[in-house]
């Protein structure tokens, strides 16, 4: 075969290696943006550091490269990563505590003004009320009557003294529930719900929904048990969110009520001593277990703002140090940079169309992203590579010089 005949074969050669290889590199694309490791078993993030389980331990990125910052950050700010004490340049430290971690936050704006060890995961022992009661509230009828089974009766620790009779309303549950931390009066309620592991899904759903991703909820009382957690930063998260219930804010800072009993009722007090004595307190919710040791989250007002503490891990008795962190966080709200932020809640999923123009409409095209994840990295209006019609337009002509090449090759004498 002449020269004339072999190069068309060249270049149809050549045209279909070339065409190939982008097909290839699609497939072996890795995204520039570092993007979440989607590889079996790579794990969730850590809420520290934004890392999988190996890198948490390592410090690395993943085999596709160091994550980017963005990915690495703290739920609520980079500087809330770390576990030491997290304050404005320029200001006086917080006054000084016994509790392991902290946060200091301005519930209007969520500017989060002072930390210690915000994500630091402990066991919350009561402060977990605060948790069942927001998830709870919305899900039950408050004149509900309750018969208490022989188990919430029975539930060990702090109770308000449940006897298996229907004298109960929902209400009356959650008032002991906050005022005294009935144990019974949260199993009551979960029972109430559907049962214990529907109230502790509800719980760990709506731990999620807020962001608070530090938060376990194994128990509807905050009694300790393995695998349960959460921090100082979720805490707050969770107190900001139940101040915007009217309900739960109402719970919080009742300071007396009358509980029924079996012959009439008796009085029961807010476990709150903040209640009775700092100028401005809402109230949330304070715990102990000898595992836990003491925590709790409180907010007070003043001058139209809302301060909110929460502490967990102390050691002793931690009244007046709260106080002091409230006053502290007074007296620089609005005046200094804030270290973090307390997030907004996942935003629910917008209702789904219904009806006949629902029908008539018809369904927009998957993401480019769904399609193709490959594609996402591509500019928006790249569009084919003209190379594409380049090479399209030499394959074409290698075909028309064959055909010549052999016609003519077939008329020759032989």
């Amino acid at each position: 075969m002449g020269i004339k005949h072999v190069a068309p074969v060249g270049v149809l050669l050549a045209a279909t290696a070339l065409l190939g290889a982008p097909a290839q590199a699609r497939v072996a694309h890795v995204p520039a943006n570092g993007g979440p490791d989607l590889r079996a078993g790579a794990g969730p993030l850590d809420s520290r550091t934004g890392a999988g389980p190996a890198e948490a331990r390592t410090g690395t990125g993943s085999a596709a490269g160091p994550r980017t910052r963005r990915e690495r950050e703290p739920v609520g700010g980079i500087r809330l990563g770390g576990r030491g004490l997290v304050v404005p340049a320029g200001v006086k430290a917080p006054p000084k505590t016994a509790a392991k971690a902290y946060v200091i936050a301005d519930a209007e704006s969520g500017e989060v003004l002072a930390a210690k060890d915000a994500h630091g995961r402990y066991l919350p022992a009561s402060t977990l009320k605060a948790l069942t009661a927001l998830t709870l509230i919305p899900k039950l009828d408050k004149d509900r009557k309750i018969t208490p089974s022989r188990r919430a009766v029975n539930e060990e620790g702090s109770a308000v003294g449940l006897v298996p009779k229907p004298l109960y309303t929902v209400e009356d549950l959650f008032k002991a529930l906050m005022l005294v931390s009935g144990n019974d009066c949260a199993m009551a309620l979960a029972e109430a719900n559907g049962g214990l592991a529907t109230t502790l899904a509800d719980m760990n759903a709506e731990a999620k929904r807020l962001q608070a991703f530090d938060t376990v909820a194994k128990t509807p009382s905050g009694l300790d048990k393995p695998g349960q957690s959460s921090s100082a930063y979720d805490l707050a998260l969770i107190a900001r969110a139940g101040l915007a219930n009217a309900d739960f804010r109402r719970y919080i800072s009742t300071k007396t009520d009358k509980f029924p009993a079996p012959k009439g009722y008796y009085e029961i007090g807010n476990h709150n001593k903040l209640l009775w004595r700092y100028k401005g307190m809402i109230g949330v919710k304070n715990g102990w277990t000898s595992k836990a040791l003491g925590s709790f989250v409180g907010a007070a007002k003043r001058d139209g703002h809302t301060v909110i503490v929460s502490i967990m891990r102390h050691d002793g008795y931690f009244w007046e140090e709260v106080a002091d962190l409230l006053d502290w966080g007074f007296a620089n709200r609005g005046k200094v940079l804030p270290v973090g932020k307390l997030v907004d809640p996942v935003p629910e999923p917008a209702p789904l169309p219904t009806g006949p123009a629902a029908s008539a409409t018809p369904a927009a095209p998957a993401p480019v992203s769904a399609q193709d994840p490959a594609a996402a990295a591509r500019p928006a209006d790249e569009g084919v590579p003209i190379g594409y019609y380049a090479l399209g337009a030499a394959l074409l002509g290698g075909l028309a010089w064959l055909v010549y090449g052999l016609r003519g090759r077939s008329r020759r004498p032989r």
